[in-house]
């Protein structure tokens, strides 16, 4: 998780409710810790006045079990999910996820396809980027996954993320293999290069607080991380920087449970949610970037701000947008698998 998790998942659901009692709610769910927080402000508040709402919240830093098992009993009680676009449409493919009913989300009608899948709709964004310390490359800075793989033209420590996803992409990226072409992935092609960088690598990283650790403390020299991670421990004065070139930006999705015990009002809540002016409040309480484009638009996001944003046009145009239809392929599956095999040998 990008998110450092301080709410356990909840038996009784936290409320937030407009002035007057409402008959029409929900049940959302997130990953909880500072990313639930900054998104109660920035959507979940605004959503519930504009609809006149409540919106009961619950934390799954992984949805995945609990909707098997709310699935399993035929009565769900969750409504909404904010979770890693794969378990939307993992979850739509196995019967626990709804497929959507767009014209009843008009607000997602100009967002790009991609952006979209039969279970879901891109509700932020995040990027994995190759993070640098200044001191250490002060005259040449690593631009590309391919300087990242360069050993000898950049020495010095590295960090990767200890999962594939994003991972095989930059292999395949510094192999020479163009954005365009990146998938279905060469799954084997992508592990013959991570072969060559993991004598290389100092640490595996396993959380986003450990990814910016490493940099504050000057341990890494260069490593894979989250933009927004990054982006901190620059605020806190670290001479770290970042490059959204060859980024590989990634999001989180809405979907509706399947069998919703308040169904119509869940589509009335996903369509306000990604109303362009509700997505431009992101950017505001979080480092990511609103999943809906046309939220730059609004005039809300400052053109300084959008220039840290991974889903701002310009930046988004420099990174490559990860499938996650593949990774909830079959083939995705197997790669994960595969993954840990790889790690500890």
């Amino acid at each position: 998780m990008r998110f450092s998790v301080s709410i356990p998942v909840m038996t009784a659901a936290l409320a937030l409710s407009v002035a007057t009692a409402s008959a029409e709610q929900i049940t959302f769910v997130s990953q909880g810790g500072a990313y639930q927080e900054a998104q109660t402000k920035a959507i979940l508040n605004p959503a519930a006045k504009l609809l006149g709402i409540t919106i009961n919240q619950d934390s799954a830093p992984d949805a995945w079990p609990v909707l098997k098992t709310q699935a399993a009993t035929g009565k769900p009680i969750w409504d909404v999910i904010d979770a890693p676009t794969t378990i939307c449409v993992r979850g739509g493919d196995q019967g626990m996820v709804e497929k959507l009913d767009f014209s009843k989300i008009p607000t997602a009608a100009s967002m790009p396809a991609q952006y979209k899948t039969p279970y879901s709709v891109a509700y932020e964004f995040y990027s994995s980027v190759l993070a640098y310390n200044k001191k250490k490359f002060a005259s040449k800075a690593p631009q590309t996954w391919a300087d990242f793989w360069d050993v000898k033209a950049f020495p010095g420590t590295r960090a990767l993320r200890n999962h594939p996803q994003a991972t095989m992409e930059a292999a395949l990226l510094a192999d020479g293999v163009s954005a365009d072409k990146l998938y279905p992935l060469d799954v084997d092609r992508a592990f013959k290069k991570l072969e060559q960088i993991k004598p290389h690598i100092t640490v595996w990283w396993t959380s986003g607080a450990q990814s910016a650790q490493l940099l504050a403390d000057g341990e890494i020299d260069m490593e894979m991380a989250w933009n927004g991670r990054v982006a901190a421990v620059m605020k806190e004065g670290a001479p770290v920087s970042f490059t959204f070139n060859q980024g590989l930006l990634q999001e989180t999705s809405l979907c509706i449970v399947k069998g919703a015990p308040n169904l119509e009002t869940a589509y009335k809540f996903v369509n306000a949610a990604m109303t362009p002016d509700i997505q431009a409040n992101f950017p505001a309480y979080i480092d990511y970037g609103p999943g809906n484009p046309a939220a730059y638009a609004t005039g809300k996001i400052s053109p300084e701000r959008a220039t840290q944003m991974p889903s701002a046009p310009e930046n988004a145009a420099k990174q490559v947008l990860v499938s996650q239809a593949w990774w909830a392929s079959p083939a995705g599956e197997d790669a994960i698998k595969r993954w840990a095999g790889f790690v500890q040998k």
